[in-house]
Order: structure tokens, then sequence, then C-alpha cells
């Protein structure tokens, strides 16, 4: 009788948890090891393209993200001042027409929360909390977590899904290049209530200005009102998206802009608003050793920018689970999975980063062309939404090696 490797996963995040729920899905083990003494995540919104939400359709999620989800019907790109419409690329049903899955917008800790309880509905036991990693060891036969307490776990293979500051990335890799992008990330998620009913229509609103812009969209059925400030600062601050900073920074820092975001900044709590840096860490050519592998912003860290860190973690849990569940060899499938990935969450981290100037433009002629020669549409059309990650063939394992 075949044994199915078991696979120890560092981080009970998005795309640690996506990962489990794919293996167990596909009979095979897994155990994950979370720092937290509870299963939780910060108050922010996710933006889920096709592409990523087919994998939570697969997973059995359809019924329970229709309870919360809002699915906007366009992206609209307007002038920080005015108010003017400079680009619209449409989602809604054309989103769903020609990906085959809906564009919609979460609320992070609900889509955790699911994806919690769909990895312990299969398998109670899979999740342990209040295990930080350590270090690893790996050989021919199978690979050992170490963790800070003391314990010891054995398994076949090894995933770091342990976000931007991964242990298991660092052990992988060693040190690499971080440069801050000259941007602080503002964050808050408003109460509908508290701001005029037609305030913006259902829609993912990017507002763009010189040296800043913000990105606003609708939660949970519409009750919440999630928003992002994206500003150039001098200096870099922490990462943490759990460092609070005064309510009164945010407002001068949006000074002069559109009243609409005046009335949102307004109805903020004053002790509500988050702040942290903004990093940029250019793509590796390899994240993988025989027996570890990583997956999520501990491979491959992405700005904000084009909305598609959260879609790339959970197509990376299910590629990497088709992979293990496909191949025998360990090493080989950790190979396929990486050598599949690669190229496309490259692409995705460098056109997030290219993005970030596209938005900034200070003069509107030139914005307007911007926009018409990128042809955004057809651009993420082509590449970023149609993308299956239960059906794209996996990779040879000797591809990139």
């Amino acid at each position: 009788m075949k044994k199915h490797p078991l696979t120890l996963i560092v981080g009970a995040g998005i795309g640690g948890l996506t990962a489990a729920a794919c293996l167990l899905q596909r009979g095979l083990p897994v155990r994950v090891f979370e720092q937290a003494p509870a299963l939780g995540e910060v108050g922010a919104g996710v933006q889920s393209s096709a592409n990523a939400v087919k994998v939570l359709y697969d997973l059995g999620l359809r019924e329970a993200l229709e309870q919360t989800v809002v699915r906007p019907q366009s992206f609209e790109f307007r002038r920080f001042d005015t108010g003017e419409l400079m680009h619209r690329i449409p989602l809604g049903q054309e989103h769903e027409r020609r990906h085959g899955a809906p564009y919609f917008h979460i609320h992070r800790a609900d889509l955790h929360d699911l994806l919690a309880r769909a990895v312990l509905k299969m398998d109670p036991e899979s999740i342990v909390l209040g295990a930080r990693a350590d270090r690893f060891e790996e050989n021919e036969h199978g690979v050992t977590l170490h963790l800070a307490d003391g314990r010891r776990v054995s398994g076949d293979v090894l995933v770091g899904a342990d976000g931007i500051k991964s242990t298991i990335r660092a052990q992988i890799l060693g040190p690499t290049p971080v440069s801050y992008t000259g941007d602080i990330a503002w964050r808050a998620v408003i109460p509908t209530d508290r701001l005029p009913p037609d305030i913006m229509d259902t829609v993912s609103a990017v507002w763009c200005g010189p040296k800043k812009h913000a990105v606003m969209y609708y939660l949970r059925a519409r009750k919440l009102l999630n928003f992002v400030g994206l500003v150039e600062y001098p200096h870099p601050e922490n990462e943490s998206w759990t460092q609070k900073r005064p309510w009164i920074d945010l407002k001068a820092d949006f000074e002069g802009w559109h009243p609409t975001i005046q009335m949102v900044i307004d109805a903020i709590d004053r002790d509500g608003c988050y702040r942290y840096a903004l990093n940029h860490r250019t793509p590796v050519h390899n994240w993988s050793t025989a027996r570890a592998t990583l997956l999520g912003d501990a491979a491959h860290p992405t700005l904000p920018y084009l909305a598609s860190g959260a879609a790339m973690a959970i197509e990376d849990g299910a590629v990497l689970a088709r992979c293990l569940a496909a191949i025998d060899n360990v090493s080989d499938a950790l190979q396929s999975y990486q050598n599949g990935r690669l190229e496309r969450t490259a692409a995705v981290v460098h056109e997030s980063a290219r993005n970030r100037d596209l938005y900034r433009i200070e003069d509107e002629a030139e914005m307007r062309r911007a926009f018409h020669e990128k042809n955004m549409n057809k651009t993420r059309s082509e590449w970023l939404y149609s993308y299956d990650p239960l059906t794209v063939p996996l990779a040879a394992a000797k591809e990139h090696a």
C-alpha cells in the first residue's frame, strides 16, 4: 500500500491553510504549526479574482463565501481631486464569463476562518497552535522541524508559509536584499452605517494622485468599507500590520483630496488607523531544497499594487498539493511545484511594482495616455485572471534545475 508523505506546514495564514486544505482533500496528511496561541487574522480586505476563487470553490466553500463576499462591478480609477473617471475595467458578470469564476472582495478574517474550518473538518488534529518554528533538518529519509520550545516533529515534506519574516525562508535562502519602496501604507475598516449610502458604487475604486493613491472597496455584504492609503514617505517604518499611528497624520496625508476621501477618513475610528512600510524584495530563482519549500509571501513577497498577493498564495497551495499528490518522489514534486510557479509569481511581483508609478502620474492627460497604452483590461485577462491552478499542466521537475 502506498505511503502518503506527511507535510509539515509552518504558518496558518491564508497560504498555509489553503495548502493544508488542498492536501487533505487529496488524502495527504498534514500538520500545520502556527506560532500564535489562537487562529485569527487582521481586519483588512482581500481582493480575490477568478484564478484564486476557483480553488476556494473546489474546496467546497462556494455557499459559505456567498454569505459574506461583495462582487464589485468594476475597477474604477479616479483623479484624486476632481473624482473624474480616468479608466474602468469591467468585473462582475464580465469577469465571471471570461474567466470561469467571479471576482469578489472578502474580509481577510472571514476568508481565514472559512479555510481553517475546512482544514479542521477534514482533520481536527491538523493545526497545532503556540508552535513557533526555529529551524529544520533534512536527510534522504525525511525532515525534522525544531520548534522554539524544544519539540521536534518529523515528516516527509516541510512548507514554509510563514510570511515576509519567514524563519524557513531565512534558512533556505539566507539573507536576501530588502529595499524600501518609498511608500507607507495606511489601512482602516469603516462601518458603512457611518457613511452616506451612495458614497460609492459597488466597485474597487483607486484614487490616483501625486505621490500617493488610495484604494476603497466594500466588505461583508457592504457592511464595511476597506480603506488603504499608499503614501510616499522619506523614511521607512516597521512592516508590522498591527502598528497603530495617529488619525491626524492620516488626515494630513490626504489633505486637499476629493470630498469622498475626506468623508471616509473622517469616519475612521481615531484609534483604528494602522500604518506600515512597504518593502520590495527581488524574486529569487530557487526557494526549495530536497524536502523543504516555500509558498506565498515567504517565497515571493508581493507588493499590494496589483491586489494579487493573497491570490498567489492560494494558487501556490493548490499547485503544491497537485504536485505532491501526483509525483511520488518528494524532491521531484517540490521542483515541479517551484518550476511551475517561478515565472508566474515573478511576473506578478514585477507588474505590481510597476503599477505604483502608473497611479502616481501628476499630469492628468499623461495619466490618461498611460492607462490607454497599458490597456489593463486586455493585459490582465490574458495572463493574470485566466490562469487556472487546478488544471495548469504540472511543470517538469528538471526544467529549472
